[in-house]
């Protein structure tokens, strides 16, 4: 790779590093899980940006990459036999989490606990995409992540609702 390409590429990773950070943040609550999973990305990226055209935009094709590359993770973790998955560790009831009164932690957790498919709907919503970028990012139809957000949306609320409610009372 020629060295303006290298440039070019550190620039569009630095560009959008809270993007990547993100992902990292939501899949993986451990410090060291997301250092690892930072670091497969950027391998990812680097690999496939000599693929790389301008037809998309850098921050959709950097999302596509580095949730796929997240996701792909997940699944060989998965199938590794005594891994103790960090899901089983999200499910646990939210009164043996650390206790704090912060919503806005409360809501982080109950993200987290979605599937990995919403969890990517959730978190590019938050972020601020449309449904239609949303849909190009993970090839989905755009109704189908509209009908998507509108469940997780009402998911979230009950649970914010009733896991908000248990933490006031304890």
């Amino acid at each position: 790779m020629k060295a303006s390409a290298q440039i070019d590429f550190l620039k569009m990773v630095d560009k959008h590093s809270a993007i990547i950070n993100s992902l990292c943040h939501i899949y993986y609550p451990v410090s060291e899980d997301r250092k690892d999973a930072r670091q497969d990305i950027i391998l990812q990226l680097w690999k496939a940006f000599p693929t790389f055209k301008a037809a998309s935009q850098p921050s959709t094709w950097l999302y596509r990459v580095a949730l796929n590359t997240i996701l792909n993770k997940k699944k060989k973790e998965a199938r590794r036999p005594g891994y103790d998955s960090l899901d089983k560790l999200l499910s646990l009831p939210i009164h043996t989490a650390p206790h704090t009164d912060d919503d806005l932690q409360l809501l982080k957790q109950i993200i987290a606990q979605l599937p990995d498919l919403e969890k990517a709907i959730m978190v590019l919503h938050l972020e601020g995409y449309q449904n239609k970028e949303i849909a190009d990012m993970l090839e989905l139809s755009a109704s189908n992540i509209s009908t998507r957000m509108h469940r997780i949306k009402t998911r979230l609320k009950e649970n914010f609702k009733s896991q908000n409610y248990v933490t006031r009372k304890i």
